[in-house]
């Protein structure tokens, strides 16, 4: 047998075996999600219920979308990013770590007005409302308006409705939607601006009023497969949460379809 014969029988001899462990290498069983704060609850119990139907275990990391998308950038290792803001899911796609054609728009929400349960605060939306006037000495809780989707959103409105100003200098910045959520629920603002289905999800806060869809940019709930080891169980998880029955426990907690 020729030398060079010889070697490259040897070398596919040698190919064999890291070739028949890499076909029966199991599948990651594990997933990381980068998921907006105001998901959580509701994406908990999905979590869970997809661990148990398929042994793969969703590890959720909750935060503004405007952190999880620079998360993205850096490239931390994870399988699924679910922002609240269609801008920030753009930046991450501009990074390339996200799937091509993974990308959906899978809820969406409305903007309320809430103050702890025990207020007596009323007030009815409208342009000009008199909204300093109800936060007395108080300020006003939102996620920060520079950055996170739902602050972005309360900033949006408040200056379609022409009240900003007066309220520009009054505002208790969060990191988050559900942070703006907990000054509200403690007292420590009279009033606050989150999601809808962030309202639902704590005892301790009303709704004083819902603002005009057209008063700010619609709230969507974009998501997206990201580049990976993670990309067969983040698949698996965004059809999970797609699915018709899962969608109906959306609904429950108060998120709609995505338009």
């Amino acid at each position: 047998m020729r030398p060079f014969r010889r070697l490259a029988i040897a070398l596919l001899l040698g190919l064999v075996p890291a070739l028949a462990a890499a076909q029966a290498a199991p599948p990651p069983r594990e997933l990381t999600v980068l998921a907006a704060a105001s998901l959580k609850g509701p994406l908990d119990g999905f979590a869970a219920d997809f661990e148990k139907a398929t042994g793969i275990k969703a590890r959720l990391a909750f935060a503004g979308s405007s952190a999880l998308a620079r998360q993205i950038e850096s490239g931390v290792p994870a399988g699924l990013f679910i922002s609240a803001d269609l801008d920030w899911m753009d930046f991450a796609q501009k990074t390339g770590r996200l799937v091509p054609g993974t990308r959906v728009n899978l809820l969406a929400n409305d903007l309320v007005l809430v103050a702890p349960r025990d207020s007596k605060v009323q007030l009815k939306i409208a342009p000009g409302f008199p909204i300093a006037t109800a936060l007395g000495d108080g300020r006003i809780a939102l996620a920060q308006p520079d950055s996170v989707p739902a602050g972005k959103y309360a900033k949006a409105a408040f200056t379609k409705l022409g009240v900003r100003t007066g309220i520009a200098q009054r505002v208790a910045g969060a990191e988050s939607v559900r942070a703006a959520l907990a000054f509200v629920a403690r007292g420590e603002a009279p009033l606050g601006v989150v999601y809808r289905t962030d309202a639902y999800a704590e005892p301790s806060v009303r709704i004083v009023d819902v603002f005009p869809s057209d008063s700010h940019p619609p709230i969507v709930y974009p998501a997206a497969v990201i580049q990976g080891a993670q990309e067969e169980p983040a698949r698996r998880f965004l059809a999970w949460l797609r699915d018709p029955a899962t969608r109906l426990a959306w609904g429950m907690a108060g998120f709609r379809p995505a338009p």
